[in-house]
């Protein structure tokens, strides 16, 4: 039962990678962005960014002009763009992880049919 298994993993593996490999350059793309986007690093990253942002243009500091007074008009353009364009990037990233779920589920059906099929078998043997 257990050879039965590896070779379904096996198969099941087989198949991820032949999808993986059909890959584009876009869509890995999209997958790098929302594994980032997605993540701790840059959630505390840009939040030390903002908080940079928003020091530098309330204080002064460095006595440089503020480039960026107070509404921060730059910065709400900045994060309105930042959004715009990760929000396609992720959707396109779990359309991908939605296909894979597809192809998971058929093997899942695949191989319950195939030990459903055996177990009708063995029935079969214990019977006569």
């Amino acid at each position: 039962m257990s050879e039965i298994n590896e070779r379904n993993r096996a198969s099941f593996e087989e198949t991820a990678q032949e999808l993986h490999d059909k890959l584009t350059l876009g869509q890995r793309i999209a997958d790098a962005v929302a594994k980032f986007g997605g993540s701790w690093t840059f959630l505390i990253s840009f939040m030390l960014f903002l908080g940079a942002w928003i020091t530098i243009n309330t204080m002064g500091f460095f006595h440089v002009i503020q480039f960026d007074k107070p509404p921060y008009v730059l910065l709400n353009l900045v994060l309105s763009t930042v959004a715009a364009l990760q929000a396609p990037i992720i959707m396109m990233s779990q359309n991908r992880q939605q296909a894979k779920d597809r192809l998971s589920a058929d093997h899942d059906y695949r191989v319950n049919l195939k030990a459903e099929v055996e177990i009708r078998h063995a029935h079969q043997l214990l019977d006569v």
